[in-house]
């Protein structure tokens, strides 16, 4: 291993990489890592100095508290190479920004950019090899933050670990998928933790979604807790809905989070002409929309799979199946967002990123 200093971050390179046993065609998303990975510990009310390293397994005490209280946060973000072979993140300063949101909300230290960005940045150009040209090639990025501060005392920890690994992925492709409309179990509620990125808001949506799984439906369409009266996220995704020519989606709130892809679809249908309307869209509407023939497309938006399609919802014990649509929304605003990652179009908005 070699190591050396490159803005307050120490650098341990590996001795060797794994890059060449790894087959790029055939990726299981989120199955494989890279060679490094960025770690930085908070102790005595302060960050220490970052430190990229070899990915490795670590230790941690059986009483931290990560595993008693559940004090665990993250956020997804991709790399994208273009073919002049520039790497290039997509808006991270919304990651950080959320991601701070996010550790405020659950009483963890806020992370600085020169961790979170400039640490990512410095991360991926050491891994550049690992992302790979052409549409759907990406490198996924996790950052998370965990406490491990040890005790079993029902309070916030003292002690977090900081932490950035890397996995290269292709498109993220479901097939086709239906979904139900949720009208006992909830997401989250009102005053909870529904818009951070904590790890408890997905475990907790593993039961009902087995449960929607059984029944031959691949994901569930979360509605409000107090009514479920209204439509709110898909899966672990935003949620819109196409009424006619007209797009609608939940406003963010303290239950629905507050979506990078959603906001950057959003930007790009109004420049479109597409009318958007951001408004609280009740399962009625939904149901009244399908049967008289007005209800066009339902689509989940997020990082892995940028767009998702839904084909058809259950709700009541009644399935809805959506039409077939030439020249979809859907994929509309999949391809325009797409290529102005990948640069295949001009990035009008100045979302792109160099590393």
């Amino acid at each position: 291993m070699s190591i050396n200093t490159a803005n307050e971050i120490d650098i341990v390179k590996a001795s060797s990489s794994k890059i060449d046993t790894v087959d790029f065609e055939n990726l299981v998303f989120g199955n494989i890592f890279s060679d490094h990975m960025l770690t930085c510990d908070f102790r005595n009310g302060a960050w220490e100095k970052p430190v990229i390293k070899p990915y490795e397994p670590f230790l941690l005490d059986p009483s931290a508290k990560v595993f008693h209280y559940g004090q665990a946060i993250f956020e997804g973000m991709k790399a994208y190479k273009h073919e002049d072979e520039s790497v290039w993140l997509f808006r991270p300063d919304q990651n950080w920004d959320r991601f701070n949101k996010s550790a405020e909300r659950l009483a963890m230290p806020e992370i600085p950019s020169s961790i979170f960005i400039d640490g990512m940045k410095q991360l991926i150009d050491l891994e550049r090899n690992w992302v790979k040209k052409g549409k759907g090639n990406t490198l996924y990025i996790r950052p998370f933050m965990i406490a491990i501060g040890s005790g079993v005392v029902a309070a916030p920890s003292t002690q977090y670990r900081f932490m950035i690994i890397l996995s290269p992925a292709k498109s993220y492709y479901q097939g086709e998928v239906k979904v139900i409309i949720a009208d006992h179990y909830s997401r989250a509620a009102n005053g909870g933790i529904g818009a951070a990125k904590a790890a408890g808001n997905y475990s907790a949506q593993f039961y009902p979604t087995k449960l929607a799984n059984e029944k031959g439906f691949q994901q569930i369409i979360w509605t409000d807790d107090a009514t479920h009266t209204k439509l709110e996220e898909a899966g672990t995704m935003n949620v819109f809905f196409r009424i006619n020519d007209t797009l609608y989606t939940a406003p963010t709130s303290e239950r629905i989070l507050d979506g990078v892809t959603r906001k950057s679809l959003i930007e790009i249908a109004k420049k479109q002409g597409i009318d958007v309307d951001v408004r609280s869209v009740l399962v009625s509407e939904l149901v009244d929309a399908a049967k008289n023939g007005s209800l066009k497309e339902v689509f989940g938006a997020g990082t892995a799979a940028v767009v998702n399609p839904i084909v058809g919802f259950s709700y009541d014990d009644t399935y809805y199946e959506l039409p077939k649509v030439e020249n979809s929304f859907a994929s509309q605003l999949k391809e325009k967002l797409t290529n102005l990652q990948y640069g295949l179009e001009t990035d009008d908005f100045g979302w792109m990123v160099k590393v």
